[in-house]
């Protein structure tokens, strides 16, 4: 895999997985041994949504779907599982595993899919760590699911998208102008897809199945795209293990020296 194909990877899946994480909030340490939270909570209601849903309409309801006030609380969250890489043009998948830690701003994420792609990268809320040079890592929170909480707070704007088939579509953009797109289910407002522009390039990631983990929706299974000239890269992502909430420790997010 050349150089800059191998870059382009782990720029995909390095932003694609990080807008996946929730709006965890505060500070973490590590996570404790053989704490496993339940899979479920009380059942987070569905949101019924019509063809004449304001774009603030389904913000709101696709919050709602994700688990609104809890998911709006979260301090932290943790996910482990596999990954299966598509370089473009191929249908060779590389395989191998990877662990995603975030906490507000703090990100720690760690891909082993080894000979192929092994790559860390670390983002301590000030400064990006990448074992991998150029690849820099943008904060959790102005991309993907972790937008939602902040639909109608100054500084953001809501506008409409147009529907694909049974999805209704709408857009939140910040003041620095991060955007992301949102496709989410009429009978459920659950968001099916978001779309993410970030350096020229766009990011795809779409829901294939959820997991409602205390009170919060999570994916379990989901695939990422991103469209480069060589053709389309694809990740496909099964998440193992989720925690939320868990203690987390100051070396989690420390940048080696």
């Amino acid at each position: 895999m050349n150089k800059t194909l191998f870059k382009s990877l782990a720029v995909a899946t390095l932003l694609g997985t990080v807008s996946l994480g929730a709006a965890a909030q505060n500070n973490a340490r590590t996570p404790e041994p053989n704490t496993k939270p339940a899979d479920t909570a009380a059942a987070i209601p569905t949101v019924a949504i019509t063809a004449t849903s304001t774009p603030i309409e389904l913000a709101r309801a696709a919050l709602a779907a994700q688990g609104g006030d809890t998911f709006k609380n979260l301090k932290s969250t943790v996910l482990r599982g596999s990954v299966d890489l598509y370089a473009p043009n191929s249908t060779q998948s590389i395989p191998g595993g990877f662990i995603l830690v975030l906490s507000g701003d703090k990100v720690r994420l760690e891909i082993d899919a080894r000979p192929a792609v092994a790559f860390k990268q670390i983002y301590d809320g000030q400064q990006s760590y990448s074992s991998l040079p150029g690849v820099n890592m943008p904060p959790a929170s102005k991309f993907g699911l972790a937008v939602l909480p902040k639909y109608d707070q100054p500084g953001y704007t809501v506008s409409a998208l147009p529907d694909k088939k049974k999805q209704r579509g709408f857009r939140i953009v910040d003041s620095e102008g991060n955007t992301t797109d949102y496709y989410v289910d009429m009978a459920t407002g659950r968001v099916m897809t978001f779309m993410i522009p970030f350096n020229g390039y766009n990011f795809g990631t779409e829901h294939k199945k959820f997991k409602e983990v205390d009170g919060v929706l999570v994916a379990s299974e989901f695939t990422q795209r991103l469209e480069m000239p060589q053709g389309a890269f694809f990740a496909e992502y099964k998440v193992k293990d989720i925690k939320l909430n868990q203690t987390l420790g100051d070396d989690v997010f420390q940048i080696p020296n």
